[in-house]
């Protein structure tokens, strides 16, 4: 079987300019072009437009390397009750119709976490599909392990630089066993570096593994969705296929693709599915046949063992008074790119870098790329990445990101966003394609903050002694006239005003035991900034007490509680104002010169 994943004869003329067909008419309403703006991140221009020529293979998920040119047939039949049963025979729509068990699977988990983890991107399962038909003819058809691991590693041709993009060794051939010089490797063809911080466990077996499909179906549905595109939109759909593999062939093909398999697929047994003819490299190395993927690399790169060099013959030393060997032709020299003049990296003003927990990093980190003579070099891609204990990520959670000089030799990383572990981490800037001392931006996560505390109901707090307080205590904490959410609380009862110590007395809240407690830790405002307290009581002791409030930022409130009895008696009233106790008994006297009765 392995036979069928080298090298075959093309398609006849009919069929590849049917299929021709088919992709120009799924392309006319999705002509690609892309160029790059001051984030670094691929825009689509308009028909005409091509790649972006400065994006370096080692910036894209497969390092641009080849891939399946195959295209789908004309029709995508509607998988029939049968179908399931179907072995890779028959009518060909219906065939390549047909995705292995496993590898299905793989791309419906990974849908299905992305639209928990970043429901905006949409991503689409069939676009998983399609990349990894184009990639790896879905993982050689199927042929994987129960929990998803290829029987054997799937391997692109060793990235030299002879036909292909140059990417030097960056593993120590701890993915592709290769020390020299970067290999694609698994179903979705990920090159060592990429795969380094897009990698992901998608089947939890505590590994993450490139030659899984589970594995590299995750991670490359994270890679699609880590610049908060949303692929239900086709300009934003067309990039992230071209961050994945910078070709305007690559991208119509995964589209074709990923039209067919929208019209209709079905799962086939593992081991079964098609597999797929040509590649991208056929013929780029006149008289030499490339290594598909999965094959062992050959020991002179480019060739296979055994295979002459056609065109390409070995020069032999002339016989003894025959004529001399013709001059050879030295060959061409390749002008250097701005990387290769890059000497050095230096911090471009970046001010301190320090945010509250859940907030956005109000400074950005700058780069600036210089040659030795301090000469700026625009054009060249600066690779930033998170390093060490946190949470904190740029834009679409992403601990990576990259971006490309501009004019002055600088690179604005996109906006850091704090997560919620707080301390120090760093952001390291490196030049990609090219080694060089690299700028290490020390930042730190503070814990969630208030400035202000106020009580959101207005109604008298009080008790009967041994009884409960019928309304909770609310409060609403803000930072700088904003919900502040999150922010750690603490409540305690104090003895006075003056004296912030707890007090033994008074009010109290109940412990899980149901023990009296006058101090609460722990509590923290929802995202609204809001919190209620649990439930008070109060003891047998009558009085006016405080309960004390504080956050993290030094925002207090102090809110006062009164237990007293329901039937407390009025005071007696001022004897002095009284009318004569005994006047009232007394009759009338008698008017002066009245007879005596």
């Amino acid at each position: 079987m392995a036979a069928q994943f080298g090298r075959r004869l093309r398609k006849g003329a009919a069929t590849t300019a049917v299929a021709a067909a088919a992709v120009a008419a799924l392309s006319a309403s999705q002509a690609p072009g892309v160029t790059v703006d001051d984030q670094g991140r691929q825009n689509t221009g308009d028909a005409t437009s091509a790649p972006d020529a400065t994006v370096d293979g080692d910036d894209s998920a497969t390092g641009n390397s080849p891939y399946y040119t195959d295209l789908p047939p004309l029709s995508s039949p509607n998988p029939s009750p049968s179908a399931g049963s179907e072995t890779g025979t028959g009518a060909r729509g219906t065939t390549e119709a047909g995705i292995p068990a496993t590898v299905l699977d793989a791309y419906k988990k990974a849908e299905a976490a992305l639209r928990e983890k970043k429901p905006g991107c949409n991503l689409p399962w069939q676009l998983l599909a399609a990349i990894g038909k184009v990639e790896s003819g879905q993982a050689r058809g199927g042929r994987v392990t129960a929990d998803g691991t290829t029987v054997s590693p799937i391997l692109g041709p060793q990235l030299d630089g002879n036909g292909f993009a140059l990417i030097k060794d960056t593993d120590n051939g701890a993915y592709d066993g290769n020390a020299t010089y970067d290999q694609a490797v698994g179903p979705m063809q990920f090159i060592p570096s990429t795969w380094e911080w897009a990698g992901r466990d998608g089947n939890g077996d505590g590994r993450k593994d490139p030659n899984n499909v589970y594995d590299a179906a995750l991670a490359a549905g994270h890679y699609l969705c880590r610049f908060d595109w949303d692929l239900s939109e086709p300009k934003d759909l067309r990039k992230a296929i071209l961050s994945y593999n910078n070709s305007t062939d690559y991208l119509n093909t995964v589209l074709s693709w990923l039209e067919f398999y929208r019209k209709g697929t079905h799962e086939i047994p593992d081991g079964s599915g098609s597999l797929p003819v040509d590649r991208s490299d056929d013929g780029v190395r006149p008289g030499i046949t490339p290594s598909a993927p999965g094959t062992t690399p050959p020991a002179r790169p480019g060739t296979r063992p055994g295979k002459p060099s056609g065109s390409r013959p070995t020069p032999t030393s002339p016989a003894p008074g025959g004529p001399s060997a013709p001059p050879t032709t030295p060959p061409a020299t390749t002008p250097p790119t701005p990387t290769d003049t890059v000497g050095r990296l230096e911090d471009a003003g970046t001010a301190s870098l320090t945010a509250m927990a859940g907030h956005t990093f109000a400074e950005r980190i700058s780069t600036r790329a210089e040659t030795d003579a301090g000469k700026a070099v625009a054009k060249v891609r600066i690779r930033f990445t998170i390093v060490g204990d946190t949470d904190t990520a740029f834009a679409g959670g992403e601990s990576v990101a990259t971006v490309v000089t501009d004019a002055s030799g600088v690179a604005v990383a996109p906006a850091l966003l704090a997560g919620e572990r707080t301390g120090a981490f760093a952001v390291q800037a490196a030049v990609v394609g090219r080694s060089v001392k690299g700028v290490a931006y020390k930042a730190t996560v503070t814990e969630r903050a208030a400035d202000a505390l106020v009580r959101t109901g207005e109604k008298a707090l009080t008790c009967v002694p041994g009884g409960e307080f019928a309304e909770p205590v609310e409060v609403r904490a803000t930072y700088r006239g904003e919900a502040a959410g999150k922010v750690a609380v603490a409540a305690t009862l104090v003895t006075s005003a003056d004296d912030l110590t707890e007090n033994d007395k008074g009010p109290f809240f109940k412990d899980a035991d149901g023990k009296a407690v006058r101090t609460l830790t722990g509590l923290r405002t929802d995202a609204d900034g809001r919190l209620t307290l649990p439930k008070l009581y109060a003891d047998d002791t009558a009085g006016t007490f405080l309960l004390r409030l504080t956050t993290a930022g030094g925002a207090t409130l102090t809110v006062e509680l009164t237990v007293a009895p329901a039937d407390t008696p009025s005071p007696d009233p001022d004897p002095s104002s009284d009318p004569d106790p005994d006047s009232s008994a007394d009759p009338d006297p008698a008017p002066t010169g009245s007879p005596t009765p």
